[in-house]
């Protein structure tokens, strides 16, 4: 085996030093299962579940935060793998409200259950991510039931106070990926790791709400969740993935570019990601970005161009105002010159539209009077 290769489930696979476990296998599209890891962040190996075989190991070893060593020999699936992997979403299913239709085999209804979720949720539907929760995934991948171990019940009330993230804190499971991406990828550090053992929680500001913490709603924290510990508020219990289109569109409050996916459902957005892997924001939005869409539906909105006549507007048409606008300006720098114009850009404009905006002002009105408006 050459320098910088190691043996994973049988493969010669290439590595760069200083690359864990995991992202070599990654390199070479060899999947292990993870919860706790967020690229670009630390590893912590918290969660446990990408636990891997490595030859001449004591015990298994979490391939995201275990270096790649020349030689290993690695394995990903092998039955004392499959058994810890079990054992952990066993755990992770009785630490909290995961009501993900992952119960055990006691003859329970679908009704029965059905009905348990209302008594403990105070709703008829499943937990808000059901479909797009990836303890939910991994627990059906591996036939992992929740009878084994008795459900913890939450030591925490849901947190609503505010009009953009609840935070249920009885289906967190501590996997420290939204700490990770608020203090790692966003620099914000509103939130940290809180209290030990049954007590541990994630908390803001000593423990308050992030109404009252440095928290400035960018949603980071809710694309990293894996579970439905963070979702939002607008978007709960309103969409479901299986019933969704997605659309990738750039976002329009500011001249970044941030690629964005619209999550369209009977057609209406219900709720606003970040495209991963994608320049310039790489996943990352502001608070605008990912909550800022309800200005579309909004009833005044303007749709038609409007000309003011005495006290009040009439519609026209574009033609009609374009041709109003032109003999207007012309008619000011016929009588008191280009300085007595001035054009303000909206933030909100692409780089493109801003660049011809100042573009008309100083090749064609002759006049550099032109700023943007930060305003949104």
């Amino acid at each position: 085996m050459a320098e910088n290769e190691l043996m994973i489930n049988g493969h010669t696979v290439g590595f760069t030093p200083g690359q864990t476990i995991l992202e070599a296998a990654q390199a070479v599209d060899i999947w292990i299962p993870t919860l706790c890891h967020l690229k670009g962040a630390t590893p912590t190996g918290a969660c446990r579940i990408c636990l891997v075989e490595v030859a001449g190991a004591r015990a298994l070893q979490p391939a995201c935060a275990t270096p790649a060593v020349a030689g290993m020999r690695v394995r990903t699936e092998s039955e004392k793998v499959v058994e810890a992997r079990r054992l952990v979403l066993e755990l992770l299913l009785a630490s909290g409200n995961h009501n993900c239709a992952v119960h055990n085999d006691n003859g329970q209804s679908w009704t029965d259950f059905q009905l348990d979720v209302q008594r403990h949720d105070g709703s008829n539907d499943l937990c808000p991510v059901w479909g797009e929760c990836r303890l939910q995934d991994l627990a059906f991948r591996y036939q992992v039931t929740s009878g084994r171990f008795k459900p913890e019940p939450g030591a925490y009330p849901t947190e609503m106070a505010n009009p953009l993230i609840v935070r249920d804190f009885s289906r967190c499971i501590l996997c420290g990926r939204c700490v990770q991406a608020c203090n790692e990828v966003q620099v914000n550090r509103a939130i940290s790791h809180g209290y030990r053992g049954t007590r541990s929680k994630i908390v803001a500001a000593g423990d308050r709400t992030l109404a009252e913490s440095e928290c400035v709603f960018c949603g980071e924290c809710i694309q990293a969740c894996p579970v439905g510990a963070l979702v939002e508020k607008k978007s709960r219990y309103q969409w479901r993935p299986w019933q969704e289109t997605t659309v990738r569109t750039t976002c329009p409050y500011c001249g970044v570019g941030c690629q964005q996916l619209l999550h369209v459902q009977d057609g209406r957005i219900v709720k606003v990601t970040g495209v991963e892997k994608a320049e310039p924001n790489q996943g990352r939005l502001c608070v605008k970005g990912r909550f800022g869409y309800d200005f579309i539906y909004s009833e005044e909105r303007l749709k038609t161009p409007l000309i003011r006549e005495k006290d009040g507007f009439r519609e026209a048409s574009w033609d009609e105002a374009l041709d109003l606008v032109a003999t207007k300006l012309k008619q000011i720098i016929a009588e008191s010159g280009p300085g007595a114009l001035a054009g303000v850009s909206c933030a909100r404009s692409i780089n493109e539209d801003s660049y011809n905006m100042q573009k008309l002002f100083r090749a064609a009105l002759k006049t550099n009077n032109i700023d943007h408006c930060a305003r949104t």
